[in-house]
């Protein structure tokens, strides 16, 4: 089998690309003959399939990104197959992933999502994105690397640390988990809240908004925001500083960081919908709070971000789910548990690496990959 990735290439450290760095990783190590492209790079990809002549041409992003995974391939004869994520609404291109013998999917709720917009169904399989456990392992707290974040984060040794990562703390449900430690900061041992997020100005804007909710909430000095670009040789060691990851995400596809936290021994709190049905165990390997609040659209615009030329305004015959908001008692129940109980933390945190491992490691997802595709599509 011959297989090209379309995706970031080189990877950053961001989901989709390491969603395909590990597929390769994956399909190399089993002996696969495979090759990465930036799923942009359009002379470069017709290169390889000119040369390379891939069996299969498999594209990691969303629905806006076909022209680049699907009719680009297609246009050269090339066997395409999607893996997508989602961002709560499908707004074009049913003909073309109706029209496919194979979509690929993050989760049940991606693929339910896609029904949902008008996608058949039949010719969508969920393939979970692969986590990279050699690299995400748990480091011990007297680790050198693990004392140094901390120290960095001005985090001492007897201090509680709360973690959220990602684009912004807002999406990833930080406002939900300040709102949750200030009502139970006097009942559990001093503590801090770190959000890890990434510079940009959506994200410098966001900051202000959820600095000012700390403050207000009189819990100021004890949450840190840390906006760096890091790399994936830092994660592991961030995700060993933290006692717990709490990232009750407003709307995930998968909830990489999540099964990343796991596979380092950490305890996580999540919501119980989406992605996180498939990926967490409610009371094993993480807390799911129940959902407070699902906020609804009735009309959105969608730009050069989801393949429109400009602006361009849908009505949605039914009111779509825009995000989801996690209930704040429960999410303070879970982490009082979780903060009051050291070896609850141990024992949730030793079952989801376990499961990570069992589950969701990119070995396992490559061998997935291969089966999916040999008795899907015949290419062997």
């Amino acid at each position: 089998m011959k297989v090209l990735v379309l995706s970031e290439y080189p990877a950053p450290a961001a989901g989709l690309a390491l969603q395909g760095e590990l597929l390769c990783r994956g399909l190399r190590e089993m002996g696969v003959d495979v090759h990465p492209v930036h799923l942009e790079s359009d002379l470069e990809k017709e290169w390889y399939y000119r040369w390379f002549q891939p069996d299969i041409v498999v594209g990691v992003g969303f629905w806006g990104h076909l022209p680049h995974l699907v009719l680009h391939p297609q246009k050269f004869g090339m066997k395409a197959v999607p893996w997508l994520v989602a961002d709560g609404y499908i707004a074009q291109y049913r003909e073309v992933l109706n029209a496919l013998p194979l979509i690929l999917v993050t989760s049940n709720w991606v693929k339910e999502v896609y029904i949902r917009d008008g996608i058949k169904g039949d010719n969508i399989v969920v393939l979970p994105v692969g986590c990279g456990t050699d690299r995400y392992a748990p480091h011990s707290r007297d680790d050198f690397k693990v004392q140094a974040i901390r120290e960095a984060l001005g985090i001492s040794e007897n201090q509680l640390m709360v973690l959220t990562a990602g684009g912004d703390g807002a999406s990833k449900g930080a406002q939900e988990v300040m709102h949750a430690l200030a009502l139970i900061d006097s009942e559990v041992p001093d503590w801090r809240y770190v959000c890890k997020v990434w510079p940009q100005p959506r994200t410098d804007q966001q900051n202000l908004i959820d600095l000012k909710l700390a403050a207000d909430l009189g819990i100021g000095k004890k949450v840190i925001f840390s906006t760096n670009v890091v790399s994936q040789n830092f994660m592991p060691y961030l995700l060993s500083a933290c006692d717990i990851y709490a990232a009750p995400s407003r709307l995930e596809g998968f909830g990489m960081i999540q099964v990343e936290a796991n596979a380092c021994e950490k305890p996580v709190i999540a919501i119980d919908a989406m992605a996180f049905r498939d990926t967490m165990v409610h009371g094993e390997t993480a807390f799911l709070a129940k959902v407070a609040e699902e906020r609804k659209i009735t009309e959105a615009l969608y730009g050069e971000g989801h393949d429109y030329e400009k602006s361009h305004r849908i009505v949605f015959p039914n009111p779509r789910t825009a995000e989801y908001r996690a209930s704040v008692p429960d999410i303070a129940k879970y982490l009082r548990l979780l903060m009051q109980d050291s070896a609850l933390r141990r024992r949730m945190g030793e079952a989801g690496r376990r499961r990570v491992v069992d589950l969701f490691d990119y070995r396992q997802v490559a061998k997935r990959f291969v089966k999916i595709v040999s008795d899907r599509m015949g290419i062997q």
